[in-house]
């Protein structure tokens, strides 16, 4: 009788750019970040490697902590998990970087296990060229003060659904928002979020509504009506995916 094969579990922190990138989902015809790295890993490993990320990126939106898994037969300590840091950033492009590999029990999941993930949304309120990849360019006046109020409005709700994208696969639009907040900073603003889970497209178009607040071209009664309408189409526009960071995922 053949004996079962031992598999071992890695969780893989890593940071992005999702400039250069079709999102974090490995697509057909599409350089997407789970394609680069289960490229890298499989030819570095000499194994075909699949990764399972903590959650869907999309395309043009980056990562500042992105946690994945993989599973394989080769058993890894310590320094070994340093080398093979190192050798995998040798191979990978600029815009995606490898911070951490280490060993977790087989039960740990990157998307199933985590509590709360973080997003955060970058404002710049000034043209500056070495930021324009990174940042929305916004030459407004915005009550950030307002914008902090529909933050407190966001914790009294958990369905979301007005901030999703339209037909998605998920069961629920129920979420738990445990902060949000904005914050100004030296010429922009920075608003940050966190939450238990996130449906597609939730943090673009709640940043989108919130500016609509901060410009006083809807109350915050309206805000709060726009939730409880549980409609996309009474919410905000999508701002753009170059100014949202996946900052954190907790487990």
């Amino acid at each position: 009788m053949t004996e079962p094969s031992v598999s071992y579990r890695y969780f893989v922190e890593l940071a992005y750019s999702g400039a250069p990138f079709c999102g974090w989902q490995i697509q057909d015809n599409a350089v997407t970040i789970q394609g680069t790295l289960e490229e890298a890993f499989s030819r570095i490993l000499r194994e075909t490697i699949a990764l399972t990320g903590a959650g869907r990126t999309d395309t043009g939106v980056h990562a500042k902590k992105y946690v994945a898994h993989f599973d394989t037969s080769q058993f890894f300590n310590e320094q070994d998990c340093l080398a093979l840091c190192k050798k995998i950033n040798s191979y990978l492009r600029e815009s995606i970087v490898v911070r951490k590999i280490y060993q977790v029990s087989n039960d740990l999941h990157a998307r199933f296990s985590a509590v709360s993930r973080t997003y955060q949304y970058v404002i710049s309120l000034e043209k500056n060229p070495f930021i324009v990849d990174f940042s929305y360019e916004l030459h407004r006046n915005l009550d950030v003060n307002r914008m902090n109020e529909a933050c407190k409005i966001l914790h009294k709700y958990t369905d979301f659904s007005c901030f999703s994208k339209a037909h998605t696969q998920t069961k629920t639009n129920l979420c738990t928002i445990q902060k949000a907040i904005w914050k100004r900073e030296k010429n922009g603003l920075i608003f940050t979020i966190q939450a238990n889970r996130f449906l597609r497209n939730m943090v673009r178009s709640i940043v989108g509504t919130m500016i609509e607040v901060g410009q006083h071209k809807i109350s915050l009664d309206d805000f709060r009506k726009i939730i409880e309408s549980k409609n996309r189409c009474e919410a905000g526009l999508s701002v753009p995916a170059k100014g949202l960071f996946l900052a954190d995922v907790s487990y």
